[in-house]
């Protein structure tokens, strides 16, 4: 055998124990969020923030979370443990009556985590509000566009319930044949699916209003009378949203620059035979039920939402009721031509939407009236988020204790 073959053999021999040593300890990249602690006073504006003024939104998830059963998971992601976790911290905020004894409260019971993605901590954030219609309980050459309830046959399903690796995940369709299958998308509803079974609500007298009333989720009914009837999400088909803006940027209509929900509903105005169309590429359609009493609206965490303080996220990736403080911006009501306004506050992950996907995600509900809209339908402004857990949650999510 020559020399070189015998060197060659000698250092394989050498380099291969190595190289299956370094294959077998490969640690396998991380992937979901990264949860870092932080304190209270590294948040932005946490100094001159007025906290109290998330009270509201505070006192509803912490009155939810005070009647969970003690071992009952919070919705939404695993990360935020169970009911038990949560009392000596909510009891703490409920009894708070002041600025100075909610801050205290908060940093005697919970802590902050820096929440990132691969190292990036920025993410999407938009806004959603209570939309205005116009309506009536009986249909008419005006009122022609109906506004349905859920119909008993759709089946919604939380994944969550059957695998833990499936939280935040649902689906919905009807039985046939001892088998879920999809239910009718947007266009088939549109063109009479459920017609003739007395599952209207009511009827309004735009589909484009009705259209944006879908997204939002909410909103409030002028009557003929003059009176308001408050309606709420009752249920969803299970098809994917889908957002119509994307197709009016990818075709030309609506540069991306100029992209809001005001835009959209200008080109939807100026092209009323095209309209329809683009409508139902948003297979996704609404159910509707009548706010008894008023109250709400309701988000997905089933408490009413909190103007300016109740936050839309995406339950795969974070818990329901858990507050959030929210670093970013929102455009000025006054001008679109003006520089958007910061703002720092404390938020409650209260709600859900089928455009809200994402680790680092959020849909600020701003309200009812002229200025909710204004700002919700142009937000869609870059920030960050930290989540906010009892410390013992926080330990875990940190990496402590595991």
């Amino acid at each position: 055998m020559k020399l070189h073959t015998i060197i060659g053999l000698a250092l394989l021999a050498l380099l291969l124990p190595a190289l299956f040593i370094g294959v077998a300890f490969v640690k396998p990249a991380k992937t979901g969020l990264d949860f870092e602690q932080v304190s209270f006073t590294e948040l932005p504006g946490w100094d001159s923030a007025q906290i109290f003024s998330a009270v509201p939104a505070l006192h509803q998830s912490c009155k939810k979370l005070r009647d969970l059963p003690p071992q009952r998971r919070l919705p939404g992601a695993a990360i935020g443990g169970v009911g038990a976790d949560w009392s000596s911290g909510c009891e703490a905020i409920l009894t708070a009556m002041s600025e100075q004894s909610l801050r205290a409260a908060l940093v005697d019971h919970f802590m902050p985590l820096q929440v990132s993605l691969g190292g990036e901590n920025d993410g999407k954030f938009t806004g959603y509000y209570e939309t205005l219609l116009y309506g009536s309980m009986n249909p008419s050459a005006r009122f022609h566009v109906p506004l349905y309830t859920k119909p008993p046959e759709l089946v919604m399903v939380d994944l969550g319930t059957f695998r833990s690796d499936l939280t935040g995940r649902r689906i919905a369709g009807q039985v046939e044949n001892g088998r879920l299958r999809p239910y009718p998308n947007r266009s088939e509803i549109d063109d009479g699916y459920l017609e003739g079974r007395d599952l209207e609500l009511l009827w309004v007298d735009s589909a484009v209003d009705a259209f944006f009333l879908h997204i939002q989720g909410s909103g409030r009914v002028k009557m003929p009378d003059g009176s308001m009837l408050r309606v709420g999400y009752a249920g969803q088909n299970g098809h994917v949203y889908s957002a119509i803006g994307r197709f009016l940027i990818a075709e030309g209509h609506i540069a991306p620059e100029n992209m809001s929900m005001q835009s959209i509903r200008a080109w939807l105005r100026d092209n009323p035979d095209k309209a329809a169309d683009m409508l139902n590429r948003n297979s996704s359609y609404i159910f509707f039920r009548e706010l008894e009493g008023g109250a709400g609206p309701f988000g997905s965490a089933n408490v009413p939402l909190t103007a300016g303080h109740s936050l839309a996220v995406d339950r795969k990736h974070l818990p329901l009721h858990a507050p959030v403080w929210l670093s970013a911006s929102h455009p000025d009501p006054s001008s679109d031509t003006l520089p958007p306004i910061p703002f720092n506050r404390m938020m409650v992950a209260q709600d859900t939407g089928g455009a809200i996907t994402g680790e680092i995600r959020g849909d600020v509900f701003w309200g009812f009236g002229d200025e909710a809209e204004e700002i919700a339908g142009r937000m869609a402004n870059r920030g960050r988020y930290w989540l906010i857990l009892p410390k013992t949650l926080a330990r875990v999510a940190a990496g402590e204790g595991e």
